[in-house]
């Protein structure tokens, strides 16, 4: 097998296990009205019949993403570039990377522990340990805003439908409309969180802070919003499993410097 082939392998993987999450997150605002995080959706898998299974199996695919992430960004698998816009990108997969092998350990835990991830809370914890450092608002400040600036990147994907760039020639035309969605509703909730965070570096009070499933929670005093969003995170569970089916390395640069590293391998 060669590189270009495990790289998307690894991807294909982890785009499954990021559309079992999301499915979950929008299905679940949907039918009870309250928004869950990730952790919390690891907690859902767990209960389901088989639910060992099929965590075990989404951890594996969350740990393929983690690694994707990481790698993707040491190689700049989407030509980012080495400029400041293109290495605050890569950043921002590193981000990811580490966020989903998170999630890894957290299923890992779940399957061979049996332990709940107390996921609910865990972002108010962190935020009121980060307060108590010297100058701790300015860093949770910081972190508001980096999520203000991914809000902006996923509205900017959702209304120019550049992800396409990332999927096969042959990829079926209403993905795009998926995808749209699912970046529009992933950027309201990004934006929200990062409206929280920014406000709690401000009043120095990390119960301010809200996760995914907070974030979605708080958009419930405007009906008509927190049920787009909810559909649209939904949706973008459907996208995540047109990107495992149809997700591909198109870039030329990408494609050469791996098969030149797989040359040095062999």
């Amino acid at each position: 097998m060669n590189r270009v082939t495990q790289v998307q392998n690894f991807a294909r993987a982890g785009y499954l296990a990021r559309a079992i999450v999301y499915f979950l997150i929008g299905y679940i605002a949907l039918t009870t009205g309250k928004g869950s995080g990730a952790s919390d959706i690891l907690d859902r898998i767990e209960a389901l019949p088989g639910g060992l299974v099929i965590l075990g199996l989404t951890g594996l695919g969350l740990l393929g993403y983690g690694i994707f992430r990481l790698y993707g960004a040491a190689i700049d698998i989407e030509g980012a570039g080495t400029g400041a816009k293109g290495i605050v990108k890569r950043l921002g997969h590193v981000a990811s990377g580490l966020g989903h092998l998170f999630l890894s350990f957290v299923a890992a835990k779940l399957v061979f522990g049996n332990e709940s991830s107390s996921g609910g809370g865990g972002e108010e914890q962190a935020a009121t340990m980060v307060l108590g450092f010297p100058g701790g608002e300015y860093v949770l400040g910081f972190v508001g805003l980096c999520f203000l600036g991914a809000g902006v990147e996923q509205g900017v994907k959702a209304y120019t439908g550049k992800f396409m760039k990332l999927l096969d020639a042959d990829t079926p035309g209403f993905v795009e409309y998926l995808g749209r969605a699912g970046y529009a509703a992933r950027a309201i909730v990004f934006v929200v969180i990062g409206y929280f965070a920014v406000q709690a570096s401000m009043a120095e009070q990390g119960s301010q802070v809200r996760g995914v499933g907070g974030a979605i929670t708080a958009l419930q005093s405007t009906d008509w919003l927190f049920t787009l969003v909810a559909i649209g995170l939904l949706l973008f569970g459907f996208f995540s499993l047109a990107m495992a089916r149809y997700r591909t390395i198109r870039n030329e640069d990408v494609l050469e410097r791996l098969k030149s590293e797989a040359r040095k391998h062999s």
